[in-house]
């Protein structure tokens, strides 16, 4: 979800390896250890959890999150948990990363020390005030001056255990001062309207005949007003602090008015800082990218020439080269290849031409191989574009493939282990084996009999792979299945059954001992689909050796061909409707009663959704039947809700032909994600509406357009708009700001690829070495692409810059986008600063 600017979108999105906690410090009773988790919050709004490790002062989490962010945010927090099963989870530490600060840490590990959770410091929101300074007549004939407060409103307070109630307290600061008033309690809500007006007395009463506000500057310099916000707690230990903002009257000025938004601030009550590593200290690695994407006609030079990259006719000797495509010369600038392979990968699948593109850079690459044993071994450009394509294609296929067996290993927790050194007391070496012989047996069976549902993209590029492994090595019988299945084998299949999180199988990454179990199967896997003429010399440990003698029958062998040449057919055929439903999403919200019953309570429930390709339907708890089965074909449209309908943060609706079921997610990233997904599986539904009610039908009428009738057609148009693929939703503008900012990353190295092709041109002898590390087959039409995308960035980056200073000198400082307070902004302005005075 993008914020939209004029004439600009903004996306954030961050990824996040959570690595490990250490030296946590122990829990204070005999058995010393804890049962910790980490959660990831935006500001104080979790949006993540680990699993729990259970009995560990160093807890290995080892699990990966991403999300787009869909709204602003101050903070990205990191909370480490110890689980209670009597209480409530205490608090051990936190890490806070300012917004700002974000980009320091871009990409690295880093270990952070966990600083103390106090209430006083965990603040978000913002607050409207309005300060005026006017003079008042007294009945005596006086002039006094007051300060008129007003507080208007608040906006993005936190929730605290599952309620807001918030309420501000506004109180004159200075050498004598210390009235307090209060406004009244708003109830749930976290985006309370107050708008009322306190009084002050500012100066003494002054005679009538001075014109002016007769208020020294010293005086007015220690005053200040404080305003904070408290949530009306029922519990007996009081209100919970929300923040607060400190206003010096000096930004009175001499119109003795103030109109600004504020962000709140934490309030600093003396406590005793902690030391480096006293709390112990956690490992993280965050990417978050920031891309701000102008309309599509921007973009129109650059992209054309990237799409181009795709025409290269690899069957014709005197063609332009594919090595001398915009492409694949971004695939040498980049550091490392997956930089250029996700964004041109995305590019390449929303405009059709995925398959030609993947066929010429392989081509290629074949071409340049010496061995076919070494075929598609490195980390180049084309084997990480086709992992990207398989995992973006491919996931409904590996969900519906791998996911039932997976379930249910993580769920048996049966004994697989068949190293001796490492088997425990209680286990037997044989029964362990046979356990994980049909583990292996029915994953092996699962995978080779899924040819028929193998997306249609993934063949059409693995029929390009074998014909053009089969041409090169025409000598070798087998290389146009290791063309295949160094990749279907070996970097999708192995790699999912290894670590079934990152390929979304799981939710989190399983104990050590399942993951031993799996580790084991996915070696076995992967050697059997390799299609090695000694398979036990693959293995260097002689008990995987031992196991393997398992399957050295033919059969396995013929299973692994017969699937093989399945999936790389020259034959296209359509996309294949599965009977199976594909479980798409799954997890707990809170829905809130349809009204099916006429006199059945309308109250809120949480319930366990599950969205499949066929239907979406709820359950009391996961596993039970369903309460409630909507199709898939009844879903007219997926909107969000607004928050004054039931005073709910995170809702959304899922309209029907007779009637709308409200839903709260647990986030605001998982209400987006269920609104993503929702929307993308009913797309193509022919009854789909054009306009939707943005608020609740209660009490009679429509809040948003107060029409009274349950069936008034709807007030405000759907968002739509999106793909009906449900496999894929690429914005394939913001897809080429990427690529267009990792041009402008690495202009030197694109600046040192022109020069090393005229130093090929000019001279027919060795290569100088800095130049070495380039492929460049054809150093005139390198150079010529070369000169059109620096050209079409140089393009794009004085566009940027011409949009930040228009930016620069329209953006107030204290407004609703940039209150007073917003550390980003400030470095922002500092920077515009810095680059005016420079160009000037």
């Amino acid at each position: 979800m993008a914020v939209e600017e004029e004439g600009l979108r903004v996306f954030q999105s961050v990824k996040i390896k959570i690595g490990e906690a250490k030296n946590i410090p122990p829990y204070p009773g005999p058995n010393k250890m804890r049962d910790c988790y980490c959660t990831v919050n935006l500001d104080q709004e979790e949006v993540f959890r680990t699993k729990t490790i259970e009995k560990s002062l160093c807890p290995f989490y080892g699990e990966d999150f991403y999300c787009e962010i869909p709204r602003s945010f101050r903070h990205l927090s990191f909370y480490i948990f110890d689980r209670d099963v009597f209480r409530r989870d205490s608090s051990i530490g936190k890490v806070a990363v300012k917004k700002e600060d974000l980009q320091k840490y871009h990409g690295k590990d880093n270990w952070f020390p966990l600083q103390p959770v106090c209430a006083d410091s965990e603040v978000q929101g913002k607050v409207h005030l309005e300060l005026r300074l006017s003079e008042v007549i007294t009945d005596s004939g006086v002039v006094c001056h007051k300060l008129a407060t007003r507080v208007l409103e608040c906006q993005d307070l936190p929730i605290v255990n599952g309620q807001c109630d918030p309420y501000a307290a506004v109180s004159l600061l200075g050498p004598s001062r210390s009235e307090a008033k209060k406004t009244k309690v708003k109830r749930k809500t976290n985006n309370p309207q107050f708008d009322e007006v306190f009084f002050f007395e500012v100066t003494k009463p002054l005679s009538y005949t001075k014109r002016h506000f007769d208020v020294e500057e010293d005086d007015v310099d220690k005053l200040a007003l404080k305003v904070d916000l408290w949530n009306a707690s029922n519990l007996k230990f009081g209100d919970e602090f929300l923040g607060e903002v400190r206003v010096q009257l000096k930004v009175l000025g001499q119109s003795g008015v103030h109109d600004a938004w504020y962000f709140l601030q934490p309030r600093d009550n003396g406590h005793k800082s902690v030391k480096a590593d006293e709390l112990g200290s956690l490992r993280l690695n965050i990417v978050y990218t920031e891309d701000h994407v102008f309309l599509t006609e921007h973009y129109n030079p650059l992209r054309d020439l990237l799409l181009q990259s795709a025409h290269v006719e690899v069957s014709e000797v005197t063609a332009k080269p594919v090595s001398a495509s915009a492409a694949h010369i971004l695939g040498e600038a980049c550091r490392e290849k997956q930089e250029a392979a996700v964004p041109l990968v995305r590019l390449f699948l929303h405009y059709g031409k995925i398959v030609p593109f993947l066929s010429a850079i392989a081509h290629a690459e074949i071409n340049r191989t010496q061995d076919p044993n070494t075929i598609f071994r490195g980390n180049s450009l084309t084997s990480k574009c086709i992992d990207e394509t398989m995992k973006l294609a491919g996931m409904h296929y590996l969900r519906v493939t791998l996911k039932p067996i997976i379930d249910e290993i993580c769920a048996d927790h049966k004994p697989c282990e068949i190293d001796p050194v490492k088997l425990k007391e209680s286990e037997n070496l044989d029964t362990n084996r046979e356990n994980l012989r049909q583990y292996v047996d029915r994953i092996f069976s699962a995978i080779t009999s899924s040819g028929v549902s193998c997306p249609t993209v993934m063949c059409d590029i693995f029929f390009s792979l074998r014909e053009s492994a089969a041409s090169r090595f025409q000598v070798d019988p087998d290389v146009r299945y290791t063309a295949v299945s160094s990749f279907i084998f070996l970097r999708f299949f192995a790699p999912a059954i290894l670590s079934p999180s990152l390929f979304h199988l799981r939710p989190h990454h399983p104990d050590p001992c399942t993951s031993r179990t799996l580790t084991l199967i996915s070696k076995t896997i992967q050697t059997l689909g390799s299609l090695a003429k000694s398979k036990s010399a693959n293995f260097k440990e002689s008990y995987m050796a031992a196991f393997y003698d398992y399957f050295n029958e033919q059969k396995y062998a013929d299973a692994v061909k017969n699937f093989l040449d399945l999936i790389s057919s020259s034959a296209r055929w359509d996309q294949k409707s599965i009977e199976t439903p594909i479980m798409l999403k799954e997890g707990f919200m809170i829905k809130r009663a349809q009204g099916r019953n006429r006199f059945g309570l309308k109250n809120f429930k949480k319930r366990w959704f599950r969205l499949t390709n066929h239907e979406f339907t709820y359950h009391k708890t996961k596993g039970e039947g369903a309460l409630c089965s909507i199709p898939i074909e009844n879903i007219l449209a997926v909107e969000r809700l607004e928050e004054e309908s039931f005073k709910m943060k995170n809702m959304f609706q899922v309209i029907q032909p007779e009637r709308a079921l409200y839903i709260q997610a647990n986030n605001c990233v998982e209400a987006r994600d269920w609104i993503d997904i929702l929307t993308k599986v009913s797309q193509c539904n022919r009854k789909r509406l054009s306009t939707f009610h943005p608020s609740a039908f209660l009490n009679g009428h429509w809040l948003c357009c107060k029409l009274s009738a349950d069936a008034a057609p709807g007030c405000t148009p759907c968002t739509g708009g999106l793909p009906a693929n449900i496999q894929l939703d690429v914005d394939g503008d913001r897809e080429t700001e990427r690529i267009y900012s990792l041009y402008s990353t690495y202009m030197s190295k694109l600046v040192k690829m022109q020069e090393a092709c005229g130093s090929k041109s000019v001279y027919d002898g060795p290569e100088q070495e800095e130049y070495s590390t380039f492929v460049i087959d054809d150093p005139q039409e390198t150079y010529k692409t070369l000169r059109l995308v620096i050209s079409a960035v140089q393009t794009l980056e004085q566009q940027h810059t011409q949009y930040k200073r228009d930016k620069f000198r329209k953006t107030k400082y204290g407004s609703q986008e940039h209150p007073i307070g917003d550390q980003s902004f400030q470095c922002y302005i500092r920077q515009q600063s810095e680059s005016s005075t420079y160009s000037i």
